[in-house]
């Protein structure tokens, strides 16, 4: 018989850790290596946009951007069993934006509320999704609090692009992108290179967060070209700005990088980018598929060392198109 002793799980009130929702819970969860645990716990990539955020005539406790649909996330925190107030803002933000996932966090659900959420997911647009968490903390013996979300309401089509391959619904070049990302993802998985795996979907790229709203890494094949490339998205009202920013700083990253990175602004488009490429790259070729994944994984670890760090300190405000410059 064994002399080992087993510790014994104990539940800890919510209230103990968090005595606040908006002045503790909601700073939590918004640090993000908490930010992360919920990420993976509902299948996403979330990046922090703000706390208690103005969005449109409505306040959301946290808001996010999914890096891999570009998509808003608002989450809405309860620190106790839900309640009618909190469902209507869930279905004002729902209505107040194109594209969202709303995530309502709560201590516990009623069967009312629980039900009211699967009725939402099955009447709204693709684009509109509910996911219904609840949140548990536990501790073993003196041991450190333990945060855990269940969950208990999801999009019934949440896994619809992994379930129609099973199916063999996918089109052959869909089936090729995701065959492509499920076996980068392994690879990225084995690294400790300071990027997170992306879940794998059936497209020509996959994205990975470098901590900052409008901003991601992202790898991407082209079949037809052919080419493979990696470079850093950036996107919103102040994409121009962040770019020239990092353009000041052009010869600094490219000396860290070790070798010259092609700067596209897009003038005629709200975003620009920061690429590397790798052209006449055949990524159908699935002989050469360790070789090229291996390259895209080695150029998105470098570029995460280089340029998140700067991402996370530009400033739009300190950068002054030539035109003005020009006038002062």
């Amino acid at each position: 018989m064994s002399d080992t002793t087993l510790g014994r799980l104990e539940r800890v009130e919510l209230r103990e850790i968090w005595n606040s929702e908006s002045e503790n819970f909601t700073p939590w969860l918004s640090q993000e290596e908490n930010l992360a645990l919920l990420a993976e716990t509902v299948g996403l990539d979330l990046e922090l946009e703000a706390q208690e955020k103005d969005v449109g005539a409505f306040r959301a406790d946290i808001l996010c951007k999914d890096t891999l649909s570009d998509h808003w996330v608002l989450i809405e925190n309860q620190l106790e069993r839900t309640d009618h107030t909190h469902l209507g803002q869930l279905l004002t933000y729902a209505a107040g934006l194109n594209a969202v996932v709303v995530i309502w966090i709560a201590e516990r659900f009623t069967e009312e509320h629980r039900a009211a959420l699967d009725w939402l997911n099955n009447i709204t647009s693709e684009d509109a999704n509910f996911f219904a968490l609840e949140i548990e903390a536990w501790r073993i013996g003196a041991s450190e609090v333990a945060p855990k979300f269940n969950i208990v309401c999801k999009p019934n089509d949440w896994t619809r692009g992994v379930l129609a391959g099973a199916r063999g619904e996918l089109t052959e070049t869909q089936q090729f992108q995701l065959d492509y990302w499920t076996e980068f993802r392994q690879l990225v998985d084995g690294h400790d290179g300071g990027i997170r795996s992306p879940k794998p979907l059936p497209q020509n790229w996959a994205g990975f967060p470098v901590g900052r709203a409008d901003f991601r890494l992202v790898a991407t094949v082209n079949i037809k070209e052919p080419y493979i490339n990696v470079l850093l998205y950036i996107t919103g009202s102040d994409a121009k700005a962040h770019f020239h920013l990092l353009e000041q700083d052009k010869e600094a990253i490219e000396a860290e990088m070790g070798e010259p990175l092609e700067w596209c602004e897009l003038p005629d488009r709200r975003v620009s980018s920061i690429e590397l490429m790798r052209r006449g790259t055949d990524p159908t070729r699935r002989s050469d598929w360790q070789e090229q994944q291996e390259w895209m994984c080695e150029k998105l670890e470098a570029m995460h060392t280089v340029l998140a760090p700067r991402v996370k300190q530009l400033d739009a405000s300190e950068w002054m198109p030539a035109e003005v410059a020009g006038d002062t």
